[in-house]
């Protein structure tokens, strides 16, 4: 059954989407399970919502930005045992495919909806498509009320302008209210600390690994634990976006299945979360393989794991552990192990401890970013250098050497107090596909910011005045040029006043108007639409 009924999915799609919403027989899940999954997108396919997401997008920090490529699904899965029924089980999921990466609001949601649907069947999903249609558009920094079978789901989708590493906090409606309400604290987050534990004491080698975009995989008992874990993965480099595929749950029957596990090159740079023993024996030839046991946090402080050799991972039952032969660029830093381990023996709550250890990876990541943000910086322009009768200046190229030359001044050793080898991490971060993707968005938002202060500075010209010393041919080239700047600033939403584009909007009315009438007539009716 699809919901809404006019959703149009590829058969492709279908069948990923079909054998990604179960768990492997050999997982058990017994009861009610959730989890997540991604998966490509067809090819060629046009989705109407995109250019207005594209819109909200904007204002998301990077790491919430929808990726045009894929989807998500999330996923309701129950199991009961069920006599009347032939195979004498009960098996059903309930899943929510988006474009956008919202695993908390999207889990909580179906937490909400999928055990009354089992009960009530199709007429139950209407009612809550009915409730869907009412939401308000998902714009950034706004309060947000979501209705949803009676609760008000109330949130806040963070933007670029937080402080990362703050969240606003979204305050709790008032008793009076007449329906019962939820507020969440985060849309997108999973429980780091949870997801860690079973890795506890290699925290900072996969922090390292993920950054470089190493290919990686989770071997987990089950697709909620292989989900979280890799979503938790994926999340430990922010505000730094992983630019890499990654697949929470991955199946033998996905349709990336051999281009992912072909022996003929290298691994790709992929996480891939997974449960069936067969990965154990497909995929040995991997890097970096994460084992994990079933997800409990410790009782007692967790015991000291040593990092295995990979030919020590035969089998789906090898011990939990980190299997991989990667030596760690940076010396390891003991302080937040302690930490962490004083918060376990202390019983502090699951959540303070993510705290701590989101804190902990920013802060290393901010560190470890900055170096390079202020090199990127100062390859821009100075203004002085930008003439409103020259095409915008270039951005200067990048270069690694004399990036490099840049951080015996200005190195993370501002920021963090880590030693190691921060040179040799940072070549090896200049191949990654994280560093590929970072710096085109920051190239992208710098030529936008050239060709705005471009647009100002023709602003503040007197251009009925230059018009007027020009041939008419080159008063109509000018207008034309203009015209263009109007609708790419509109286009790509460059970074400028309102002002600005009205001021410019003035200025070429008022070039057309002195000029003869039959050009004025042309003039006027190009280069709007």
């Amino acid at each position: 059954v699809i919901y809404p009924p006019h959703s149009k999915l590829t058969d492709k799609e279908k069948t990923n989407i079909c054998y990604l919403s179960f768990p492997d027989s050999n997982s058990g899940c017994l009861g009610d399970t959730q989890f997540c999954f991604r998966f490509r997108q067809s090819p060629g396919r046009k989705v109407s919502l995109c250019c207005f997401l594209d819109q909200l997008d904007r204002d998301l920090p990077v790491y919430l930005k929808k990726d045009p490529a894929y989807y998500y699904g999330y996923v309701y899965f129950r199991q009961v045992r069920d006599k009347s029924l032939k195979r004498g089980y009960f098996q059903k999921s309930l899943v929510l495919i988006s474009k956008l990466p919202y695993v908390h609001l999207f889990r909580t949601m179906l937490k909400q909806i999928a055990p009354e649907y089992f009960e009530k069947s199709e007429a139950f999903l209407e009612a809550v498509c009915s409730d869907v249609d009412h939401w308000p558009p998902p714009v950034p920094g706004k309060i947000l009320h979501l209705p949803i079978m009676g609760i008000i789901m109330k949130l806040r989708i963070p933007t670029y302008r937080d402080k990362p590493g703050t969240m606003p906090v979204v305050q709790n409606m008032h008793q009076a209210d007449a329906q019962i309400s939820m507020t969440l604290p985060t849309i997108h987050e999973v429980d780091l600390f949870r997801c860690f534990c079973p890795v506890f004491f290699h925290i900072q080698m996969l922090w390292e690994l993920v950054l470089l975009g190493e290919p990686l995989v989770v071997m987990a008992p089950s697709p909620s634990e292989s989900s979280e874990t890799v979503l938790a993965l994926v999340s430990c480099i922010s505000p730094l976006k992983y630019c890499s595929d990654f697949r929470p749950y991955f199946t033998i029957h996905d349709s990336e299945f051999k281009e992912y596990t072909t022996r003929t090159q290298a691994p790709p740079s992929v996480i891939l979360g997974v449960t069936n023993p067969f990965f154990a024996k497909t995929l040995q030839h991997w890097p970096h393989i994460i084992r994990i046991g079933d997800i409990k946090l410790p009782g007692e402080v967790p015991k000291q794991v040593k990092v295995k050799k990979l030919k020590n991972l035969k089998t789906l039952d090898s011990k939990p552990g980190v299997y991989t032969s990667y030596k760690p660029y940076l010396n390891k830093d003991e302080e937040i192990v302690k930490q962490l381990q004083k918060g376990v023996q202390q019983k502090r709550p699951t959540e303070a401890q993510s705290v701590i250890l989101r804190r902990y990876f920013l802060e290393l990541t901010e560190s470890f970013i900055i170096p390079l943000e202020r090199y990127v910086a100062s390859l821009m322009p100075l203004q002085k250098c930008i003439s409103p009768w020259k095409s915008p200046p270039q951005l200067r190229q990048f270069s690694q050497d004399d990036f490099m030359k840049t951080l015996e001044k200005a190195g993370p050793q501002l920021t963090s107090g880590l030693k190691g080898d921060w040179i040799g991490l940072y070549r090896h971060f200049l191949k990654s596909p994280n560093f590929d993707g970072w710096f085109r968005s920051r190239q992208k938002e710098m030529i936008q910011k050239l060709e705005a202060l471009h647009l100002e500075a023709l602003c503040n010209e007197n251009l009925v005045f230059w018009s007027q010393k020009h041939t008419e041919v080159e008063t109509v080239d000018l207008v034309l040029k203009l015209k263009n700047k109007l609708l790419q600033a509109g286009r790509e939403h460059l970074p400028v006043k309102t002002d600005t584009l009205k001021k410019l909007e003035t200025h070429i009315n008022d070039i057309i108007l002195a000029l003869p009438d039959d050009l004025q007539d042309i003039l006027l009716k190009t280069g709007t639409t």
